[in-house]
């Protein structure tokens, strides 16, 4: 008896064994069948019944069909992640592909929806796996990961849920109210014995601070319930919380995917290929012209990846824009060149109090000084223009008598004209030594070589009334008031010594000559050139419009804010393409409507028609447009408010 009851529980103990064993061999023989077939996931395109229409803002939605063991149709309804980011079920319609590896689709609005169909083969659909599907994009030389598609099997799913349900019994099981590892009753005999007045504050709600209960008691509370804690559990129960996310790893052998994913469904079950359609919508960039996706992934089962799905064909998407509707012929602009040019720059020049000597290290002197010389040799030594005088003009501030103030204000202009008259010869001089020796070097003799004498001619700016005025009406330092009792007085006193008189006589006054007066002391250059070989006074001539052109390239580069930006102002066809392009349909419009009806013109404006509802224009101008250019034909196709015209009214143009 004893020898029967031994077999039977030998036989209760190897049968688990036996069905693990079972079904280890039945996986390893899926997986070499899947290995041997070189099976993968594929993408393929929608069919284009299947294809969003334009205008249609709902999202497509799919249902499994499958046929359930007793050979019934059923749905599936899969869960997808909502606007709350919730996994809700939607009813999602049964899909069909083509075996097609590229399509054209369109840009609009900044955007281009690039749908395509992940297929997976009923092989690779188990109970017990979880398909995780990851889509890459191929963009401009960069590669982007897309959300994945994962597929979950109602076995892998149980098993995920049991896990969860143990590490919850553990996360349970750890105590939160230290109050249990007190042996209360141990504690309260202690005191009734040995402290009856501690034993009394049980009941008594009054407050006594651990200071004074250890004063008067010769012990802490804190003490006293050491003594009666049970230690080794408290201190089991911290090590067990510290090991949490050990646990979790060790019960979780799969943990659930909580966000960034397409589809997460059961896999009740299947017959036939598993299809999911993808929509993944990508703002448009410069230079997009074409996005290949491949499909990559593996199956797994428990925490282990069972087999690595092998990458599928690349899906190839060639993006079709409203740039290509752009005119690139060249625009010129007409330009009037005038002989003589001129030039002119201010100075701030530091003379010495009441002096108009020029020194060349006094304060500022060595950059204002340096940059003047630096615009004299740029002119002189210009291929373009010819420098033919230099007019020097210097100005003085208020304080002072006028007539003074001009006196000394010419002087300094005649001193500066000097100074950079000798500067001007000394580089004359340098230039043609350095000229003559490269001819003789070359042994060649040309007329022109003879660089002119330049013209400086230096005259009295007087006092700098009118700037002042420029600089008072701009100062954030002077109140309303101050500014306003500024312009009564110039106003009031023509005569500038009277009017400096009275302005020093305003608390402003202290301000004007501190920081505005020194910057009324300018010197004022002049230049006066003319242009090389130029013998007429004025040229009517022609130039690339650079500008125009930019603009153009803009929207090649289907960058159409920068091209409207440079567009606008002409208002013509390419402006319009660029309105279009922004969905800006009224300003589009408007400019269309003023236009020749070309073929290019036609077709924007059926456009225009279609995104407005109005059927009627849009196909009569499409009709136009491929009579007027039979490439148009074609073009429609690749359009979404076109192509939807061209199905619904079975539109044949070939012929």
């Amino acid at each position: 008896m004893l020898h029967i009851c031994g077999m039977k529980n030998f036989r209760t103990a190897l049968l688990p064994a036996m069905l693990l064993m079972l079904a280890a061999c039945s996986t390893q023989h899926r997986i070499n069948i899947l290995t041997a077939s070189d099976a993968r996931a594929r993408l393929a395109l929608p069919a284009d019944h299947e294809l969003r229409k334009f205008g249609d803002n709902e999202q497509k939605r799919d249902t499994l069909h499958v046929v359930d063991l007793d050979g019934h149709d059923m749905l599936i309804m899969n869960a997808v992640r909502d606007e709350d980011g919730d996994m809700v079920a939607t009813d999602r319609i049964t899909a069909s592909y083509v075996t097609a590896r590229f399509r054209n689709v369109a840009e609009r609005h900044g955007k281009v929806d690039l749908e395509f169909q992940v297929v997976v083969p009923k092989d690779m659909q188990h109970s017990k796996w979880q398909l995780r599907l990851n889509p890459d994009m191929y963009i401009l030389g960069d590669s982007l990961r897309l959300e994945p598609v994962i597929i979950t099997g109602a076995d892998y799913r149980k098993a995920q849920l049991r896990g969860y349900q143990h590490y919850r019994k553990f996360i349970d099981s750890i105590i939160t109210d230290t109050t249990r590892f007190i042996n209360l009753r141990a504690l309260e005999i202690f005191l009734e014995r040995n402290l009856p007045q501690v034993y009394a504050f049980r009941n008594d709600s009054s407050y006594v601070s651990d200071e004074q209960f250890a004063s008067a008691y010769g012990v802490t509370e804190k003490q006293a319930v050491d003594h009666y804690t049970y230690l080794i559990w408290k201190r089991w129960n911290r090590y067990r919380a510290g090991r949490k996310d050990i646990m979790f790893q060790r019960y979780v052998k799969a943990p659930l995917v909580s966000g960034g994913i397409r589809l997460d469904t059961v896999i009740v079950a299947g017959n036939g290929d598993f299809i999911y359609n993808y929509v993944q919508t990508i703002n448009s960039r410069p230079g997009l012209k074409k996005v290949d996706i491949v499909l990559s992934g593996d199956i797994r089962e428990q925490d282990k990846t069972v087999y690595t799905i092998p990458r599928s064909d690349a899906l190839t998407f060639y993006i079709s824009s409203i740039s290509g509707l752009a005119d690139n012929s060249e625009k010129y602009l007409e330009k009037i060149i005038s002989r003589r040019v001129e030039a002119n720059t201010a100075s701030y020049i530091e003379f010495p109090m009441g002096k108009s000597d020029i020194n060349p290290l006094l304060g500022n002197n060595p950059t204002e000084i340096g940059r003047i010389k630096g615009n004299i040799r740029g002119l002189i030594v210009n291929e373009i223009y010819e420098l033919d005088s230099i007019s020097v003009v210097a100005f003085a501030s208020p304080e002072g008598q006028q007539r003074a103030n001009e006196r000394l204000s010419e002087s300094r202009a005649r001193c500066a004209s000097l100074y950079f008259r000798d500067f001007a010869g000394e580089l004359r001089d340098s230039l043609e030594a350095e000229r003559g020796t490269f001819l003789s070097l070359n042994e060649e003799i040309t007329q022109g070589t003879i660089i002119p004498t330049i013209g400086f001619n230096g005259r009295s700016g007087g006092e700098n009334w009118h700037m002042l005025d420029v600089l008072v009406d701009q100062d954030k330092d002077l109140d309303h008031a101050a500014k306003s009792r500024y312009k009564e007085l110039v106003t009031q006193f023509a005569d500038y010594d009277s009017r400096e008189k009275e302005i020093s006589k305003e608390p402003f006054y202290k301000h004007l000559r501190e920081h505005l007066y020194p910057r009324l002391r300018i010197v004022k250059f002049n230049f006066y050139l003319h242009r090389k070989n130029m013998v007429q006074d004025t040229l009517y001539t022609t130039e690339l419009d650079t500008c125009y052109m930019k603009g153009v390239q803009y929207i090649k580069d289907r960058n159409y804010e920068e091209a409207l930006k440079l567009l606008r102002p002409y208002n013509d066809y390419n402006t319009a393409v660029a309105c279009v392009a922004l969905d800006r349909n009224a300003s589009a419009m408007q400019i269309l409507s003023g236009l020749e009806k070309n073929a290019r013109v036609n077709y924007l404006l059926a456009i225009l028609y279609a995104r407005d509802g109005d059927e009627r224009n849009a196909v009569e101008h499409f009709i136009h447009s491929c009579h007027q250019e039979p490439a148009f034909i074609h073009r429609g196709s690749l359009d979404p408010e076109i192509s939807s015209l061209i199905r619904k009214y079975e539109l044949k143009l070939d012929n």
